[in-house]
């Protein structure tokens, strides 16, 4: 049976309610194989709510799915403890077939800064399942004191490229919480050496993003890192098409004739595998695929620690400039030779963010750190040395008077300790935000820690010792080596590690310590440990 966006939207926030409903209305088929294999997640968290996630899924040997065609109900349960002796919250939400059968269960009222265990249970006597369990907390209040706080950044896995032993390290630092900054999954097939292969072809409708999702979601150490904590999640291009900027199509993999129903495709099965609240979906109102957006960005407040602002790079982006060959997507540019470089109508933020954003800059505490969480790196890069500059038309640096605006805003209302975080190049790059990126003696606004990938691919350190020569406000840069980043927040200081795995291509790779920073507060200059 069809059904039309409006309702699809109305079903999820009915879904996402957490209601008791009589025995009666249980919707309990018995399943012969564990439906909990994707796992479980949790959230968005608020300093009183959270949102607990899973997907239902069970198939056949002949890759038939053999859940029903019709809503089946879920139970949870929100507890103390990790054997669920000290059940605090429980009820039972439905998983729709037009969302996949995932589960959205948003909770608030919640206790801040407390950590909870969660579970999802399905069937009866002689046919029951249990998920595994996770672990889940709340944010400190926003007038909370606290002393510390741990955050993971992190981006960019793709499954061809390698195995996910950096997540099962990220998993044991313990964190508070894990910021995702885009590229989940990849919709490539066919890497050249690949250490594992995707399951098909190109993802291109919705049931082979799912089918894609399920893949990455089957991933232990990838499951391991969800039931940690709970997540916060911005997407980047793979997640839809290399490449792609707004409504505009990238430049891989085969051409479709409506990339607007594309789009629309993969930001549902985004949805579907993400704790996300209904809110991002209802925000959307009269459907995706007339370009309508699914809200990812947002601020939430850290305590008197800071705050943590996402930022969506990807969904409202102006077209990239001068590509090269008149091409869709990236590629390098000199920008003396395209007059849309300096152009200040393009965005990368679009209109509406960049004002949304402007009024989170005039609420920032004045006496903590702000993390704002993007999709890629932010200072320019300049890929040519002299006389003749060069850069990427696809991150920041395409997007100058974008960048200079939000810099501006930085400025103008002396938000305190503005720490920028980034993924997308595959490659560690540690430096200061410059009030004029041209003049190398120019302010220091804030600091910059882009990260590498989990296990995508990179070019290696050949040329890295000359972009750093050449780009003096980065302090540190590494262009082979992958893992993640880890936040320690403190009153007066902020300390960033940067993790790496020994060898991607093993499940069990050992990791070490590259580099470790630290900031201190009121003072925006990086100091090497």
């Amino acid at each position: 049976m069809h059904t039309s966006r409006r309702q699809l939207l109305a079903l999820s926030a009915a879904a996402a309610q957490t209601l008791w409903l009589p025995r009666s209305a249980w919707s309990q088929p018995r399943l012969p194989r564990n439906p909990f294999g994707l796992g479980v997640a949790s959230g968005s968290a608020t300093a009183e709510g959270v949102v607990l996630w899973t997907r239902l899924l069970a198939i056949d040997r002949a890759g038939s799915s053999l859940l029903p065609p019709t809503p089946i109900t879920v139970r949870w349960e929100l507890a103390h403890d990790d054997g669920f002796q000290k059940v605090v919250r429980q009820g039972q939400t439905d998983a729709l077939p037009q969302l996949g059968h995932s589960v959205h269960v948003e909770l608030d009222g919640l206790e801040p800064a407390r950590w909870y265990h969660y579970r999802f249970l399905l069937g009866g006597a002689g046919n029951a399942w249990v998920s595994p369990s996770g672990r889940t907390r709340t944010l400190p209040a926003p007038d909370a004191v606290s002393t510390s706080l741990r955050l993971v950044y992190a981006s960019c896995q793709r499954w061809e490229h390698g195995h996910y032993a950096a997540w099962t390290h990220a998993a044991a630092e313990a964190p508070d919480a894990i910021v995702f900054l885009g590229d989940y999954i990849y919709e490539y097939p066919g890497a050249v050496n690949a250490v594992r292969k995707h399951n098909e072809g190109w993802t291109l409708t919705l049931d082979d993003y799912r089918r894609r999702y399920a893949l990455y979601r089957s991933d232990p150490a990838l499951q391991a890192a969800h039931q940690a904590c709970p997540w916060f999640v911005v997407w980047d291009d793979h997640e839809v098409q290399n490449d792609y900027a707004g409504l505009s199509a990238g430049d891989a993999g085969p051409e479709v004739a409506d990339f607007a129903a594309r789009r629309a495709a993969a930001y549902q099965a985004f949805y579907e595998h993400m704790p996300l609240r209904s809110s991002v979906l209802t925000r959307a109102l009269e459907g995706l695929t007339q370009g309508a957006d699914l809200r990812l960005h947002g601020h939430v407040s850290l305590g008197r620690l800071g705050s943590l602002t996402l930022l969506d790079t990807r969904q409202h982006k102006s077209p990239q400039a001068c590509t090269r060959n008149g091409q869709r997507g990236a590629s390098t540019v000199m920008p003396r030779r395209c007059k849309a470089w300096r152009d200040p109508d393009r965005s990368m933020l679009g209109q509406a963010q960049e004002a949304w954003l402007d009024r989170v800059m005039q609420r920032t505490p004045r006496e903590a750190w702000n993390l704002l969480a993007q999709t890629t790196l932010f200072g320019q890069r300049n890929l040519r040395t002299a006389p003749d500059q060069m850069f990427s038309n696809d991150g920041w640096d395409g997007y100058e008077p974008a960048r200079d605006r939000l810099i501006a805003g930085l400025q103008r209302h002396r938000v305190a300790n503005p720490v920028m975080l980034g993924g997308d190049v595959h490659q560690n790059w540690v430096g200061h935000i410059k009030s004029d990126y041209d003049r190398p003696r120019s302010a220091n606004v804030g600091v910059e820690f882009c990260g590498t990938a989990i296990s995508s691919r990179s070019g290696g350190n050949t040329h890295t010792q000359q972009r750093l020569a050449d780009n003096p406000h980065f302090v540190f840069a590494d262009a082979e080596l992958k893992g993640y980043g880890v936040v320690d927040l403190q009153a007066r200081r902020l300390t960033t590690r940067l993790r790496v795995v020994n060898d991607v291509t093993r499940a069990d790779s050992p990791a070490s310590t590259l580099a470790q920073f630290v900031v201190h507060a009121g003072k925006p200059q990086i100091e090497r440990l």
